[in-house]
C-alpha cells in the first residue's frame, strides 16, 4: 500500500512517541546515579536517542551481515541500568563502555550459535515468551496511568481521568474511523490526551526552553574506555538476556508480519543488536535491544511496512541532533502516555495469545508449559525482590519477569517436548532394526 510522506510521517512519530519515555528514562536514572553534570546528562540523553535510531535503521535494513528487516524499533535495554550503575560506581564511566564494547562484539561472534536454537521456539514457547512480554508491561502501564511511580499526586482523579479519557478516545477513533486516521490512532489520543492535560496545568514547557537547538555529536565523549574482565561479563550476561527477550518480540512481529522466521533471519537480527551495542560504547551510550511496546503498535494500527520504522530512525537521528525538538516529546504528561499504554501493552498480549491458538492443548504437558511459564514472568514482576538475596550475576537473569518466564518455557519444552522426541526417535529406529 502506498503512502504519502504526509501519513508516513505520522506513523513514524507515532511509534517515537510510544518508545521515547523508555529510552530516555534509562539515562536519566544512570546519570542521575553516577552523579553526572546538567551537560553531561543532556548530552547522555541526546546521544542515546540518536544512537536508538542508528541502532533500529541497522535492525530493519537487511543485509547479508545484519538486519531481520521486520518492522521493529530498538532502545536501551533496561535490564542494563542496575549493571551499569553497578559498574560505574566500582570501575567508572570508562569501564562502562569497554564492557559495553566487548558484550557488542561477543554478541556478534555467536550470534551463530545463538541463532541454532530456533528449534528451541515452537508456538508453545514464543506464544508463552510474547503473553508474558504483554503481561510484565501492564504494571508500567497502570503505574502510568496513576500519575508515574513515585509522584506525590499518585493515583489522583485528574490523573484517572486524564488516562481513561485518553484511553477512551482511542478506542472511539477506533470504533467509528478506518484506514488512516484509525492507524495513527494512538498518536492523535496522545495529542488529545496532552491538550486536555494542558487545560488542567499538567504540561510543563520548561525543559524546552532550557533545551539547545543543536549539539555535535562527540565519540568517546566520556574519554577511552577501559575493559576490565568483570564488568565485561556482566555487561555480556546482560546481552544474552536481551537476545532471550528479543527473539520473543522476533517471533511476535513475524507472526504479525505472516513471515516465516529462518535461523539466519535471527543471526543477523542478533547481529544487528551486537553492533549497535558496539556503537553505543564508541558514542558513550548504551546496549540496545527491541521495544515490546512498538510490537503492540504494530498490531493496533495494522501497519507493518519498513519505510515507516526508516523514518522512525531517521527521527530519532534529528532528535538527537537537535534537543530541543527533542524536548518537545517530553511534555506529554505521564497519565496521557499510561492511558494509550493499556492499548499498546493489551495487543502484545493478545498477539502472544493469538500464537497460543496454534498449540495442541490437548497435550497436558503444553498447558504445564504455559502456566508454568506465564506463571513464573507474572510472579516475579509482582514480586520482584524474590532473588534480592542471589549473587549480582543471576540476579540478573532471574530479576525479569520476561527473562525468568522465558527461560521457564524453554526449559520445560526442551523437558516434554524436545527430549522425549529424540527418545522416541531412538526407540523407533531399534524398532525397525530390530524388525529387519
Amino acid at each position: 500500500m502506498k503512502r504519502t510522506p504526509f501519513k508516513v510521517a505520522s506513523l513514524g512519530i507515532q511509534h517515537v512517541l510510544a518508545m521515547y519515555a523508555g529510552a530516555v528514562i534509562v539515562p536519566l536514572i544512570i546519570g542521575g546515579a553516577l552523579h553526572l553534570s546538567g551537560k553531561q546528562l543532556t548530552y547522555l540523553v541526546s546521544i542515546d536517542i540518536l544512537t536508538s535510531g542508528i541502532a533500529t535503521i541497522l535492525q530493519v535494513w537487511q543485509n547479508r551481515f545484519t538486519g531481520i528487516g521486520l518492522p521493529i524499533v530498538l532502545g536501551c535495554t533496561f535490564t542494563a541500568v542496575g549493571p551499569i550503575i553497578a559498574i560505574g560506581g566500582q570501575y567508572g564511566l570508562s569501564a562502562i563502555y569497554g564492557s559495553i564494547i566487548m558484550s557488542g562484539i561477543i554478541v556478534i561472534l555467536i550470534a551463530n550459535l545463538f541463532g541454532k536454537l530456533v528449534k528451541f521456539f515452537p508456538p508453545v514457547v514464543t506464544g508463552s515468551v510474547v503473553t508474558i512480554i504483554g503481561i510484565t508491561l501492564i504494571p508500567v502501564a497502570m503505574n502510568n496511568v496513576a500519575g508515574g511511580q513515585g509522584s506525590p499526586d499518585f493515583g489522583a482523579g485528574s490523573n484517572l481521568a486524564l488516562a481513561f479519557g485518553t484511553l477512551l478516545f482511542i478506542i472511539v477513533l477506533y470504533r467509528f474511523f478506518k484506514g488512516f486516521i484509525r492507524s495513527i490512532a494512538i498518536l492523535l489520543g496522545l495529542i488529545a490526551g496532552t491538550i486536555a492535560a494542558s487545560f488542567m496545568g499538567k504540561v510543563n514547557l520548561l525543559a524546552v526552553g532550557d533545551a539547545s537547538w543543536f549539539h555535535m555529536v562527540k565519540p568517546l565523549y566520556f574519554g577511552t574506555p577501559t575493559f576490565q574482565l568483570a564488568p565485561i561479563i556482566t555487561m555480556t550476561l546482560v546481552a544474552i538476556v536481551s537476545l532471550v527477550e528479543s527473539s520473543g518480540v522476533y517471533f511476535a512481529l513475524s507472526d504479525i508480519t505472516g513471515r516465516k522466521l529462518t535461523e539466519k533471519d535471527l543471526v543477523k537480527g542478533y547481529r544487528a543488536e551486537g553492533l549497535a551495542s558496539i556503537l553505543g560504547g564508541l558514542f558513550n551510550s548504551f546496549p540496545y535491544t527491541t521495544y515490546s511496546q512498538n510490537v503492540g503498535l504494530v498490531q493496533l494500527s495494522g501497519v507493518k511496512e519498513k519505510n515507516v520504522i526508516y523514518t522512525v530512525g531517521g527521527i530519532l537521528v534529528v532528535l538527537g541532533f537537535v534537543p530541543k525538538i527533542a524536548a518537545l516529546t517530553t511534555v506529554i504528561p505521564t497519565p496521557v502516555l499510561g492511558g494509550a499504554m493499556v492499548a499498546m501493552f493489551g495487543m502484545v498480549i493478545a498477539a502472544g495469545i493469538k500464537m497460543l491458538s496454534k498449540v495442541d492443548f490437548a497435550s497436558q504437558e503444553n498447558l504445564l508449559i504455559i502456566a508454568c511459564s506465564v506463571g513464573m514472568g507474572l510472579g516475579v514482576t509482582a514480586v520482584p525482590n524474590l532473588f534480592s538475596h542471589l549473587p549480582e550475576t543471576v540476579k540478573i537473569l532471574s530479576n525479569s519477569g520476561i527473562v525468568a518466564g522465558s527461560l521457564t518455557a524453554i526449559f520445560l519444552n526442551i523437558v516434554f517436548n524436545i527430549k522425549p522426541n529424540k527418545q522416541n526417535q531412538a526407540t523407533a529406529q531399534a524398532n525397525g532394526q530390530s524388525n529387519a
